[in-house]
């Protein structure tokens, strides 16, 4: 069994994309970024993206959000920006690229910028385009995809950078990467958990990116416990308990779901 089919690469991204969007669009995306005029806020459409998209039957839908932006040009017009997150590869994803982006179109009549991000570990598999043409007709979609298989050639860049979607992009390889091998994943995976530490990162922060790290990097039993109990040493040494609590009859690491409840103990950090 491979603990690949433990991982849900779905969720997690989804949760992270939610509370880290500005965080994303400047890891990814730094030119729109630069564009956006972040001090009147973005707003999330995501439920209207869903009533959009709600009878369509083209597969499974992955990680996908709608966002309102507006731009520092200072006009009073808004554009809508697409995102989707695909773990898989797929047939038709170009398609319903095109699909999407002419329904939220159809829907707003707002420009609509469509930004992919492939998750799948097929290194040739870059759709980024969709249309067709016949007799002088001709429609279609080009549109801009990162694939975080080529971040495999920039691991310094990524241990480097303080954006949190680098750790994300780390944690999201080394699953794929170690999907034959728990051992080798709790090693990862405790390293990424210790950056989180060295970084610096507010308590927040280090809760948000941990669930991730330990939703989408999945462990047998007696390697989780491992990992959590490295945690615990790891958290000692630094005087601050944020994530996990000690079971001391179990002599096991309970991961409370509900990460909001879990302190018994806060550090102090800024």
């Amino acid at each position: 069994m491979t603990y690949n089919e433990q991982s849900d690469f779905d969720s997690p991204w989804k949760d992270i994309l939610d509370n880290y969007f500005t965080e994303f669009m400047a890891f990814f995306f730094p030119q729109a970024y630069d564009d956006i005029d972040w001090s009147k806020g973005y707003e999330s459409l995501d439920t209207e993206l869903q009533q959009i998209v709600q009878d369509s039957e083209l597969g499974k839908r992955i990680v996908d959000k709608l966002v309102k932006v507006w731009l520092n040009s200072g006009e009073e017009s808004w554009i809508l920006i697409h995102i989707e997150i695909q773990s898989q590869r797929e047939t038709s994803f170009a398609k319903r690229m095109y699909i999407y982006n002419y329904r939220i179109f159809d829907r707003y009549d707002r420009f609509v910028i469509s930004f992919a991000i492939l998750g799948d570990e097929h290194p040739s598999w870059k759709p980024n385009r969709f249309g067709y043409e016949m007799w002088g007709f001709k429609v279609g979609i080009e549109f801009p995809i990162i694939k975080l298989l080529d971040y495999s050639n920039r691991w310094d860049e990524l241990e480097k950078s303080q954006n949190p979607f680098a750790i994300v992009v780390m944690a999201h390889l080394k699953a794929q990467e170690t999907s034959n091998s728990g051992e080798d994943r709790r090693k990862w995976k405790f390293y990424l958990a210790r950056l989180l530490y060295e970084r610096g990162y507010k308590r927040e922060d280090i809760i948000q990116l941990l669930k991730f790290i330990d939703w989408i990097m999945k462990l047998p039993e007696n390697l989780d416990i491992k990992f959590w109990q490295e945690v615990q040493q790891l958290e000692e040494e630094k005087l601050c308990h944020i994530s996990v609590v000690w079971k001391e009859s179990q002599l096991k690491m309970v991961w409370k779901r509900d990460y909001n409840k879990v302190f018994s103990k806060v550090c102090n950090m800024k």
